[in-house]
């Protein structure tokens, strides 16, 4: 049980890609990061219509998906 609370919003490395909740709603937003990344990097899908998809609704969810930057591959030659 333990180990389960620990890898909530972690990748397959365990380090901490996006936060699990919503700053500002607290709807859990984490179980969609890899899907909306994947479409939108690899697939070249339009943003707005993947979030649409995966019932990110909210304005304050959207913005956490839109402007969030993964520095955990930058920073961790300085760990």
């Amino acid at each position: 049980m333990a180990e389960e609370r620990e890898s909530e919003g972690r990748n397959h490395t365990g380090e901490k890609m996006i936060p699990v909740r919503c700053f500002t709603c607290g709807k859990v937003i984490s179980n969609v990061w890899d899907e909306y990344k994947r479409r939108t990097k690899e697939e070249k899908e339009n943003p707005g219509k993947v979030l649409d998809e995966l019932g990110i609704t909210r304005y304050c969810c959207r913005r956490m998906l839109l402007t969030h930057v993964e520095f955990v591959d930058a920073l961790s030659p300085y760990q």
